[in-house]
């Protein structure tokens, strides 16, 4: 690469040989989310080798997210190594819902301009989400854009695949009336809704350093900014012990979108208001926008990240697993025969 300078490219906003620092930056991130330690970028193409002993009829699954306006806060706290983590999550917490383990996973950043630091570290929070579910990074891209957007601002998305065996995949035909909806709790906003929050709190002139009561003394920055949980590995263990008839991914539509997505048609869901372990950061939105009570569980996961239906003699066996995992599982809702989708009462 020593040869590699353009002194034309650079003068019109392009520095190639910032790119190539960015990517001795993350080298170290990348190599964490390998099994030989190794960060082999750089090439055209990412090799990984698919595992699919035991395996009768493997099906490869993908999904493609980003981060969304959250990333937002990211550039007003100039805090760079969580979004990535949100970009993962995004992605594999959608395929897990088949089913499916997340294998590898590949990250895209469209930047102003490239600050080899600010890179690394939005690759150290990719890195991490990776480790989290338990994936690859096996390549992406870093395009800078001089021009098309501010230098400081760059925007992230994120590609994954996962392999499920055929007969695995989960199959909502078998849910019916009186199977049990669990909720996994959300660690905040996750990455959905933030278009509101940003409008609700006016975040590009309030202090989100400022400690606040509701949210326990906690700054509005941090919390909202919290990264998105990974709910991979806590569900994978789950279906090597529970039959699991139907998951959902709680993102941007909330539970009324997001929850029917999983539920067979005659059926729906019936959760009581009350039994919601509705997250602080929530109320305090719902209070300060003075938003109804049917747009905020239309937009938010309101403390639910991920929904998983299962038969009601597994319940016990269910929740037991989830926590065994790391997760604080519980009842939240009843399968009943409808067609209404969510029933709130």
């Amino acid at each position: 690469m020593e040869k590699s300078y353009s002194e034309s490219y650079k003068e019109a906003g392009v520095d190639i040989t910032a790119g190539y620092k960015a990517v001795e930056l993350m080298k170290k991130h990348v190599a964490r989310t390998m099994p030989e330690g190794k960060a082999d970028i750089g090439g055209f193409g990412g090799l990984f080798p698919l595992d699919v002993a035991g395996m009768k009829k493997p099906m490869l699954v993908s999904g493609t997210d980003g981060v969304g306006t959250k990333i937002k806060l990211a550039f007003l706290m100039d805090k760079h190594d969580t979004v990535g983590i949100d970009c993962v999550a995004m992605c594999v917490n959608d395929i897990v819902c088949c089913g499916a383990k997340p294998i590898v996973f590949l990250d895209y950043i469209a930047c102003g301009r490239n600050f080899p630091e600010k890179i690394a570290a939005i690759v150290g929070g990719v890195a991490e989400g990776c480790v989290r579910a338990g994936c690859a990074l096996v390549g992406g891209e870093t395009a800078e854009h001089p021009g098309l957007m501010p230098e400081e601002e760059y925007d992230l998305a994120g590609f994954a695949v996962g392999v499920v065996d055929a007969e695995k995949v989960i199959d909502n035909t078998r849910m019916k009336a009186g199977d049990v909806m669990l909720a996994l709790p959300s660690s905040g906003v996750h990455s959905n809704g933030f278009s509101l929050v940003r409008k609700v709190f006016d975040v590009e002139h309030c202090d989100l350093a400022a400690p606040v009561e509701e949210l326990g003394g906690k700054s509005l920055g941090e919390v909202l900014l919290t990264p998105t949980e990974i709910y991979v590995k806590p569900v994978l263990a789950l279906l090597k012990e529970v039959e699991v008839k139907g998951i959902s991914h709680i993102t941007g539509g909330g539970f009324y979108e997001n929850m029917p997505r999983s539920i067979p048609k005659g059926l729906g869901v019936k959760i009581k208001r009350a039994d919601v372990k509705v997250l602080p950061i929530f109320d305090l939105i719902q209070k300060k926008g003075n938003v109804s009570e049917h747009d905020m569980f239309n937009t938010f996961n309101m403390g639910v990240g991920m929904s998983i239906v299962v038969a009601k003699e597994d319940v016990e066996k269910a929740i037991s697993v989830l926590k065994a995992n790391g997760e604080d599982a519980y009842v939240l809702g009843e399968i009943v025969k409808s067609d209404d989708g969510v029933i709130l009462c």
